[in-house]
């Protein structure tokens, strides 16, 4: 597979890598695997990607708790200390930002215990992706948490393929024209497909695991 680097306009530490080729997600076809591992695990980029995240909100906006999908946690606790230092208001009685995640039960529902759900009800939520390529996993998560009693006051993303999801708006550094080519299918509608052109592997919250032994 081809690989390369693309870098964020707003900080030169934030850079997305990714390889062109036929992948599989939960919701669709895409013919770009994007590696954010090291964007969401390692301390200094995190930090860089949580920076550039709370410049898109203003002082004036209300956030109680940050929840954390695709394993985005370690930016969500930078988010919050940076959310806090520029002002963002919290209604917390402690006056500092939750960062959770929610659970995932057996038919694939986002869920969120019961110790959770208290950082949930009658709280303005933040949304953090790792990615939103077709917009199912937002709109699963922002019924989630409207589910829970959640008001969702905004919605954050590494890569995004939409502006918009559910009248909300995607927040995202990288955005799909920032990759030349990008495209992403219905898994009916691929014509990678059609073509006979076989899956490089298979995309997962977690990252990529790779068909090593394709005929």
């Amino acid at each position: 597979m081809q690989s390369f680097k693309i870098d964020s306009p707003y900080n030169n530490q934030i850079k997305l890598k990714v390889s062109q080729g036929h992948f599989a997600t939960t919701s669709s076809h895409i013919n770009y695997y994007i590696d954010l591992a090291t964007l969401k695990a390692r301390s200094s980029e995190a930090q860089a990607v949580a920076k550039s995240m709370a410049s898109d909100y203003m002082a004036s906006s209300v956030v109680d708790t940050i929840v954390c999908m695709d394993g985005t946690e370690v930016i969500g606790a930078y988010l919050a200390e940076y959310l806090t230092a520029s002002g963002i208001v919290s209604m917390n009685q402690h006056g500092t930002i939750y960062v959770i995640r929610p659970d995932i039960n057996s038919v694939g529902q986002l869920t969120f215990t019961d110790n959770m759900i208290q950082m949930i009800t009658n709280k303005h939520v933040l949304l953090l992706l790792a990615t939103a390529t077709t917009g199912r996993t937002v709109e699963k998560a922002v019924e989630c948490i409207e589910y829970y009693g959640g008001k969702i006051s905004g919605i954050s993303s590494i890569f995004s393929a939409a502006y918009a999801v559910e009248n909300h708006d995607v927040h995202a550094i990288f955005h799909a024209e920032d990759i030349e080519g990008y495209e992403s299918f219905s898994s009916h509608d691929c014509p990678y497909c059609k073509s006979g052109v076989p899956l490089d592997g298979i995309i997962s919250a977690g990252g990529f695991s790779e068909f090593k032994n394709r005929q």
